[in-house]
């Protein structure tokens, strides 16, 4: 009898992947605003700062790309103003 392969893993199968993607400098990612689909390098974002963490706004349309806030010991990420981001890999 064959067992059939689950359509799904779970998340911890994307670790190595993961951590090859945030090993690199972010700013230099080109993201997609999903307010007006605008691609901007994240370094071009308009950058907010007057906060208890930082705010990068689409410089085309001025909506919330991501914000960022970090304690002592941890880093909140919140990217949901970016349809997608692309990252430029090393060669290994």
């Amino acid at each position: 009898m064959n067992t059939p392969t689950p359509a799904h893993v779970d998340g911890n199968a994307a670790a190595g992947v993961l951590r090859e993607v945030f090993a690199v400098d972010l700013t230099a990612a080109v993201g997609q605003c999903d307010n007006c689909g605008c691609a901007v390098v994240l370094a071009e974002a308009r950058l907010y700062t007057r906060a208890p963490g930082m705010v990068g706004r689409c410089p085309g349309c001025q909506a919330i790309l991501f914000r960022v806030v970090r304690g002592p010991d941890r880093t909140w990420l919140d990217l949901r103003g970016l349809r997608c981001i692309e990252v430029s890999l090393p060669d290994s």
